[in-house]
């Protein structure tokens, strides 16, 4: 009986609280594929791509099947690509971003993500060429993704790089003005960036990880939400056990699954991260989760403190899951994404501001934020630097997914498709920091990055 009871409770949460496996993603390395001459080096990344993850999509559709779980995206992950880049002998390195557009093609995924450089405490050569690149590769192609990581906790903040970070994203949001500079979606800027997050727009393959692996991340904020519907008025030591109990539900099935495709792939089994990813679907918000614990609307005073309980509750109840906890996990605030963000958002409750505040307690940063067409690079770059130092500090991963979009303004609204949803146009502060990010240099390391 108490097995049976565990199967309608998981086929509920499946068929009512949407319940799914956010994606499989396979991480593969891309260090054999360097070679001196780049139409040699493109032609060797689209062949192991293709080769590794030929049966990705067809996996994950047979496990859907069999199993009756939701697995809404296959994606890929590759080593960041200036460092496969940097041994050919060219400066444009659009061509690999083409490349692995047409391996992601070809394999009929969601996603790549890896056109990426690592330049927290200096740019290398093939650093430069990458960011260079970057505004025009994401023009350029559909499905691929870029990030950069400008900072750590043992590095400090690259400064030169976030002033260039705000400049690139500036031209990316020209490059794509038709879509509503939605090439601004597919670019994170990452601080402690890690090396097994199988989230896009931010995933990579780090040069650690096994030659592929199989990474997958799981997503329940509809299944909370209505498991805290049935502790109205209890106190908060009732309401971090049941979040507790439900992450340990909803990671046992993640754990499952990545099981069972790292078998069915004979790829190693890498990680599940634990991160509650909300849709613009009703019912599958973290913002509901929050506002179901006494929040009139999320973004008023108490949703830090709220949000702080929620990630801790979701991680100490994954980690009883699963050995195997990584990427992000935890609870993800993409404003677009999210239904209830979406309308706090909308009546002014939520805003930049607020948001900067929840990030010091969430699982990433300043996600999938719409600002106006006219906001400075510079004023970008210092939003950046804010999210970075949080993260630097905080010994925590935090990023910024930002998108001026041209042509609008505040109260508009950008319709992005699919699972990146709406974004309300949010108002920035119009003070310049442009004399702030003009100093360049790198904020040092703090203190507590002196653990040897």
């Amino acid at each position: 009986m108490g097995n049976l009871s565990k199967i309608m409770d998981t086929i509920r949460m499946i068929d009512q609280q949407h319940l799914d496996i956010r994606t499989i993603t396979m991480g593969i390395s891309l260090l054999d594929c360097v070679s001196e001459d780049p139409h040699r080096c493109c032609d060797k990344i689209y062949d192991k791509i293709t080769r590794r993850a030929a049966r990705l999509v067809r996996t994950g559709e047979q496990i859907q099947q069999e199993f009756g779980i939701p697995i809404v995206n296959k994606r890929i992950s590759v080593t960041p690509m200036a460092l496969v880049a940097a041994g050919c002998d060219t400066k444009d390195y659009v061509p690999f971003a083409r490349a692995m557009d047409r391996a992601a093609k070809e394999c009929g995924v969601n996603f790549i993500g890896g056109f990426s450089a690592l330049v927290q405490k200096g740019f290398a050569t093939g650093d430069e060429y990458l960011l260079n690149a970057i505004p025009e590769a994401l023009a350029a192609t559909d499905l691929v993704c870029s990030s950069v990581n400008v900072g750590s906790t043992r590095a400090g903040i690259n400064m030169d790089a976030v002033a260039r970070m705000g400049r690139i994203i500036k031209e990316t949001a020209h490059l794509t003005r038709e879509d509503d500079g939605l090439g601004c979606a597919k670019l994170v800027v990452f601080c402690n960036a890690v090396e097994d997050n199988p989230f896009m727009a931010g995933a990579f393959h780090g040069v650690g990880e096994a030659d592929s692996v199989i990474n997958v991340g799981v997503s329940g904020p509809g299944v909370v939400y209505h498991a805290l519907q049935e502790c109205k008025g209890q106190p908060f030591d009732v309401v971090a056990e049941t979040i507790k109990k439900t992450a340990f539900h909803i990671t046992r099935m993640g754990q499952m699954v990545a099981a069972e495709a790292s078998r069915r792939l004979d790829t190693p089994f890498g990680i599940v991260d634990l991160s509650l990813a909300p849709t613009p679907a009703v019912g599958d918000s973290v913002a509901r989760i929050l506002e179901e614990m006494g929040l009139e609307t999320c973004g008023t005073h108490g949703t830090t403190a709220a949000l702080a309980m929620l990630n801790d509750a979701v991680k100490k109840g994954g980690v009883m899951a699963s050995g195997h906890v990584g990427g992000l996990s935890g609870a993800f605030i993409p404003v677009s994404e999210d239904e209830g963000m979406i309308a706090a958002a909308q009546r002014g409750t939520l805003c930049v501001d607020k948001l900067e505040a929840m990030t010091c307690v969430c699982s990433v940063g300043l996600d999938m934020i719409a600002v106006p067409g006219d906001t400075t690079a510079e004023t970008i770059s210092a939003i950046i630097a804010d999210e970075a130092a949080i993260g630097m500090v905080n010994s925590k991963t935090t990023a910024v997914r930002i998108i001026p979009v041209e042509g609008k303004g505040v109260g508009d609204v950008v319709e992005m498709g699919g699972l990146l949803g709406s974004a309300p146009v949010m108002p920035v502060h119009r003070e310049s920091p442009a004399d702030f990010i003009a100093r360049g240099g790198r904020i040092p390391a703090p203190l507590q990055s002196l653990k040897n």
